[in-house]
């Protein structure tokens, strides 16, 4: 019987889980997995790391699950695996850990009540991602489990690099720049030293780009600066968030078209970025493959935004060594890759245009002055070494 750490991962709508192995000197992946459409068509699958199929249910269009509901599914499916892995602890990711946490931390009741009330600073992330932790809790109080924050890679960053220019008495309750899919950039931080060690020790740029995008600004393998702010709204366009906006915007929409909070909440985070520009869609994929103006201009403007705030990445850096991408769009969208590094050009980056089709890893030629890569993130990973570093005896 193999001990076995589960990492979940809770938005709004769906649960994301990996098991893991412990090994004496790794993590092996044993299944991954999800629950998505919580709220109206559920859709559970299990699959192991081949990608065969390992479960799957479906719920009737309308049933609506709470996280409640998707961890006791999960807990169903882990059943029929009883005789062959122990469960030892569970992982979570957590979106906010506000000024106080910058390493994981296991979960208590008083643990739980700080992140309780870092929710303001993430109302639409921060409920989510507590859900569950409260429901395993609930149903096996004695099982250890670690919180992981996103913000925490992005706390040693230099103060300035964290500062709006606000009053004292606002800064101080917490507002202040934070950085997201740390867990992210710290698993790209771990692993470039391995495959370009020069760009890892030097200044590198990590392109975050999916559903959710970000870059971050990597000096020797830390957090400098990053596009994401005090929320994680800020910074880059992404599938249905607008990105950066000048706050003058929100006063318009409040005065002029009368909008409340909860309006405008809802249009700067699900009604904008990629979706509200297309007005076609949020995924990448299908933008690439219309011909509709609309698409054009989404992918258009989601990459000049790339190209300006590389800029401001690279002049905080002092110049530019290495670029990386990730993620969904950075793994997968060969076009949009192309398009950032010739954009690019003027930094140093000289594109591979047959490396760059192929995947990489290295997508730059091997004269460029500025190195260019692609490296798969692992999140999930990065969680589960984090559980097991946290409950290991110091």
């Amino acid at each position: 019987m193999q001990n076995v750490i589960l990492v979940l991962n809770a938005g709004s709508s769906s649960l994301k889980f990996s098991l893991f192995a412990e090994r004496p000197d790794e993590l092996a992946l044993q299944l991954r997995g999800q629950i998505e459409g919580l709220g109206g068509a559920p859709h559970f699958v299990a699959k192991d790391p081949a990608g065969t199929i390992l479960g799957e249910r479906r719920w009737a269009d309308g049933t609506r699950l709470g996280h409640d509901d998707a961890a006791h599914q999960l807990v169903e499916f882990l059943q029929d695996y009883r005789d062959r892995y122990r469960l030892t602890a569970v992982g979570h990711r957590v979106v906010h850990g506000g000024q106080e946490f910058s390493r994981p931390a296991r979960v208590d009741g008083e643990l739980l009540e700080k992140l309780e009330k870092l929710v303001p600073l993430a109302p639409l992330h921060q409920p989510y991602n507590l859900a569950p932790i409260r429901a395993v809790a609930a149903r096996a109080p004695q099982l250890p489990q670690v919180a992981c924050f996103d913000t925490a890679f992005h706390r040693r960053q230099p103060e300035l690099a964290q500062l709006f220019a606000l009053p004292p008495a606002i800064t101080g309750r917490g507002v202040r720049r934070y950085g997201f899919h740390g867990l992210s950039y710290e698993y790209i931080a771990g692993v470039l030293p391995r495959l370009a060690p020069e760009a890892a020790a030097g200044r590198a740029v990590v392109a975050h780009l999916g559903n959710g995008a970000s870059l971050c600004a990597l000096l020797a393998g830390r957090s400098l600066a990053s596009t994401m702010g005090f929320t994680a709204v800020d910074g880059l366009p992404m599938g249905t968030r607008c990105g950066a906006i000048d706050p003058g915007v929100i006063l318009y929409l409040m005065d002029e078209l009368k909008m409340d909070a909860r309006a405008i909440e809802r249009l700067i985070y699900k009604e904008s970025g990629l979706l509200g520009v297309s007005g076609i869609s949020s995924d990448m994929r299908e933008l690439l493959a219309s011909d509709a103006p609309g698409a054009a201009l989404a992918v258009d403007l989601f990459v000049y935004r790339i190209g300006r705030e590389l800029g401001s990445l690279a002049a905080a850096l002092g110049g530019l060594d290495a670029l990386v991408f990730t993620a969904g769009i950075g793994e997968h969208a060969a076009t949009i890759r192309e398009r950032v590094c010739r954009d690019a050009a003027w930094l140093g980056v000289e594109l591979d245009n047959a490396a760059n089709a192929a995947g990489g890893p290295r997508i730059s030629s091997a004269a460029s002055p500025v190195s260019a890569w692609v490296v798969p993130t692992d999140e999930e990973l990065m969680i589960a070494r984090h559980t097991r570093q946290a409950l290991s005896p110091s």
